[in-house]
């Protein structure tokens, strides 16, 4: 499709023809992509979904099931396969629908949840994606660079993480999709390698580690189930991101599954790698990566390490692109040429600081994290699917797009499936819910609980309560 020049005028993609531009700086923020700068193929979100996984925040996930949880290998293994897949399996979904509208995921959201609704779970986003999980990989990063450079500060090691996370990030869409490229093959290899010397040591058989506190194999089970679906699922609100600059024609499934399966390779491997190395170390364990390159060749753990921080910046210009997209998706007036990297700027120093109160404890902090994330994903995620469902066969486009669009069914059956859930069922150090105190064997499924709740009750109130958008200026047919 030719630019117009109404394009030129009000959508700064095109106005500065952006395109397949590596090393310029993304204009605008949440606008559609239009035609005129579609490009790419789906097999490059192989690497998008791989390489930000190629790092130790994906091992530490592995570890908690046999150190905190009291599971064996096996059994651990069987929770990271089972909630990796089913978190890998709706990010496929999510990132099928990018090339279609041409919008990123959380501006698709608006049409379950309207468009002043959508502050709900864009704003958590924002927060969760721009900052938390910023901070978390920003942690694991100067970890690793502070045990192959101890003559570096923790507090430098981190500064340097993040200097070079924003440099990325603040160029935006093009040269994060590059980054992810030319870095995940050179990732993919040195912890490959690393994978097979960690597992040849390990101890399938080793005995059960004391968690510290009573919780039943089929607790533990479902806590660590639920660590690694939130590993997985955390990706989810970014999905369409990545994919909405790829032709209107490319193939959907295609682009599904190698968003899918980058993932799932990706965590499954070093998820269970890192659940070999308790069987390893035992009690000394840690969430700590010098232990982890520990169990390598002198030269062979320098390289992991080096790759261990390599890979938190691949993991983190993700984070803080899509956090500063959720951010422009509530709304925000910025100077609309550059919107997203201002906000991408404003976050990752919001993230700096918060990873410098965080690094003194990372352990407790990165186990509640990765569950908490993922009460707030089971409800949105609900919602969005069901949505998708009830409006099959109708244009979208409208809804995303418009300001106006009202549907108060998404934010309330999100709501209430976060208020049901929460208390009820989640299973962290910083709070019990009532189920699990009573029955600690349920573990924590606050997830799949809210999930539930909001999926019913939105295909419920979907009915009840009337939605409204004003006609679409932009005709739209093709649907999920």
């Amino acid at each position: 499709m030719v630019t117009t020049r109404e394009e030129e005028e009000f959508n700064p993609i095109s106005a500065e023809h952006y395109g397949a531009r590596t090393v310029a700086v993304e204009p605008g923020g949440v606008e559609v992509v239009p035609d005129s700068e579609r490009h790419g193929h789906p097999r490059q979100l192989l690497w998008t979904w791989s390489s930000p996984n190629l790092e130790f925040a994906t091992i530490g996930v592995g570890i908690l099931g046999p150190l905190f949880f009291g599971l064996t290998f096996w059994q651990t293994v069987a929770a990271v396969v089972l909630g990796t897949a089913l978190g890998c399996s709706t990010h496929g979904i999510l990132s099928s629908w990018g090339p279609v509208h041409g919008l990123c995921q959380m501006v698709l959201s608006r049409t379950g949840f309207g468009y002043r609704g959508n502050i709900l779970p864009a704003g958590l986003n924002a927060i969760v994606a721009g900052i938390g999980w910023f901070a978390v990989n920003s942690i694991s990063g100067a970890l690793a660079l502070h045990v192959l450079v101890p003559a570096l500060s923790q507090t430098v090691c981190v500064l340097i993480i993040v200097a070079a996370q924003l440099a990325i990030a603040f160029y935006g869409h093009n040269l994060v999709q590059s980054f992810e490229r030319y870095a995940g093959p050179v990732l993919a290899v040195v912890f490959a390698i690393g994978v097979i010397v960690v597992l040849a040591q390990t101890n399938p058989g080793a005995a059960r580690l004391d968690p510290g506190f009573p919780l039943p194999t089929s607790g533990g089970f479902l806590i660590e189930l639920s660590a690694a679906f939130g590993y997985a699922c955390g990706w989810n609100p970014y999905a369409s991101d990545y994919s909405r600059y790829f032709p209107r024609s490319s193939n959907r499934k295609a682009v599904g599954a190698y968003a899918a399966v980058g993932e799932f390779l990706s965590c499954t491997i070093l998820e269970i790698a890192g659940a070999g190395m308790v069987t390893v170390l035992g009690a000394k364990s840690d969430l700590l990566p010098g232990l982890y390159s520990g169990l390598m060749p002198t030269w062979l753990g320098d390289l992991t390490l080096l790759c261990i921080a390599a890979g938190a910046v691949a993991a983190n210009v993700l984070n803080i692109y899509s956090g500063a997209m959720s951010f422009l998706a509530l709304g925000v007036k910025l100077p609309p040429r550059r919107a997203r990297s201002i906000v991408a700027t404003i976050f990752g120093i919001l993230g700096l600081i918060l990873a410098l109160i965080a690094i003194a404890n990372p352990g407790v902090n990165y186990e509640n994290f990765l569950l908490v994330i993922a009460y707030w994903i089971g409800p949105w995620l609900g919602v969005v699917l069901v949505d998708r469902w009830m409006r099959r066969g109708e244009p979208l486009h409208p809804w995303a797009v418009s300001i106006h669009s009202v549907n108060w069914a998404g934010p309330i059956a999100m709501g209430i499936g976060l208020l049901v859930s929460i208390p009820l069922f989640s299973n962290q150090s910083e709070y019990l819910g009532v189920i699990p105190k009573a029955h600690p064997g349920i573990g924590d499924i606050t997830f799949f609980v809210g999930f539930l709740v909001a999926a019913i009750l939105y295909a419920v109130l979907r009915k009840a309560l009337p939605d409204r958008t004003p006609a679409a200026r932009t005709q739209e047919t093709a649907t999920a």
